[in-house]
Parts: structure tokens; C-alpha cells; sequence
């Protein structure tokens, strides 16, 4: 049986595989010139940072047996990059659309 315990580590480590996937997607849209840049690096780069996460977190005693391999990749690979991804796609403004002060551009 799962604990409460369990439960919010697990909610933890989506959370930062959801954070870090919208940051790095962030920062790929406002480096990157292109126009399908953000997304070819996004797609190659961000998923083995998210196993690499995982995997660091695991070790760290945050989680718990999941039981199988394609749950803990569904669960803590795909649905955080699903999450980070729509969360700067369509909730940030783009970035051509923010305004920065003058003595950053």
C-alpha cells in the first residue's frame, strides 16, 4: 500500500521534472532564432535530463517501487514533459512579446 509520505514524493519529483522541462523549454525559445530550433533541441536535449533527474532523485530516497519500467518512464518522464512543455507553450507569453528595460537589449 502506498503512504501519504510516498504520494507527495512522487508529486515532488513530477513537480521538478515539470519545472525544469518548462525551463529548459523556456530558455530554448528565447535563445534560439529559429523557428523550429526550440523544438528539435527541446525534443533531443530535455528527456535525458529528465532520466538523469530521476534517476538522482531515486538515489536520493525520493520515490518508491513503482513496479514496472514504462510506469516510472510514463509517470516521471513523459507527463512532466507533457506539463512543462504546454506550460510554456501556452500559458507563458512568447518571447518576442515581452518587453525587457533598455540596458538589456
Amino acid at each position: 500500500m502506498v503512504s501519504v509520505a510516498d504520494s507527495v514524493q512522487l508529486l515532488v519529483m513530477l513537480f521538478v521534472n515539470a519545472t525544469a522541462t518548462a525551463l529548459m523549454t523556456r530558455f530554448f525559445r528565447v535563445r534560439l532564432t529559429t523557428r523550429w530550433g526550440p523544438v528539435v533541441f527541446a525534443l533531443a536535449l530535455i528527456p535525458p535530463v529528465l532520466v538523469i533527474l530521476t534517476q538522482v532523485m531515486s538515489a536520493a530516497g525520493f520515490g518508491f517501487d513503482l513496479g514496472d519500467p514504462v510506469t516510472v518512464v510514463v509517470l516521471l518522464i513523459l507527463v512532466p514533459f507533457a506539463l512543462g512543455m504546454t506550460f510554456d507553450y501556452f500559458w507563458m507569453p512568447d518571447p518576442e512579446e515581452v518587453t525587457l528595460p533598455d540596458k538589456y537589449q
